[in-house]
């Protein structure tokens, strides 16, 4: 039986472009997506369970769940990104009357797209169920000038690779 031996040049990709951090959209309902600065792509986690036996542990996975991601926006005088974000808030919990929404009126859909060079979409996640657990509106100080940013924890119930 004859071995094969392979040289490098062989076993590299001949065309390789990275995703790059700054090439990405995310959409989500009711936020102008030019308001969006940073963001992050989905993470899960997944639970051990540990089942004694005899002298000896074994484990096996138990729930998978996906994790809060963090968002920052830019807050401009018009469209307000403080506003778009109370508005979403309000669905969640009305401060003025004290009562709560339903989740089928505050949870929203998001899509996370990752772009190539020219703007084609080459990633595309869709996170169901997205709401903000924490709304940051920012610090002002008269020390600085740098415009006014916005942060936003959202929880999701699922996130679908779609490619």
């Amino acid at each position: 039986m004859a071995v094969e031996t392979l040289d490098v040049t062989s076993m590299l990709p001949q065309h390789f472009e990275p995703k790059r951090h700054n090439r990405f959209l995310i959409a989500i309902e009711g936020i102008d997506a030019f308001l969006l600065k940073t963001g992050a792509r989905p993470t899960a986690t997944t639970e051990e369970v540990e089942i004694p036996w005899m002298n000896a542990t074994r484990y096996v996975a138990g729930k998978t769940k996906w994790n809060a991601i963090t968002v920052t926006m830019h807050d401009p005088i018009a469209p307000s990104g403080a506003q778009q974000m109370t508005e979403w808030l309000r669905l969640i919990y009305e401060n003025v009357s004290g009562r709560g929404g339903y989740a089928d009126f505050y949870k929203r859909n998001l899509q996370l797209k990752v772009l190539d060079p020219v703007g084609n979409v080459v990633e595309l996640w869709d996170l169901v169920g997205v709401f903000p657990t924490e709304i940051n509106f920012g610090d002002l100080t008269y020390e600085d000038g740098s415009p006014v940013e916005i942060s936003a924890t959202l929880r999701m119930d699922q996130c679908i690779l779609q490619f």
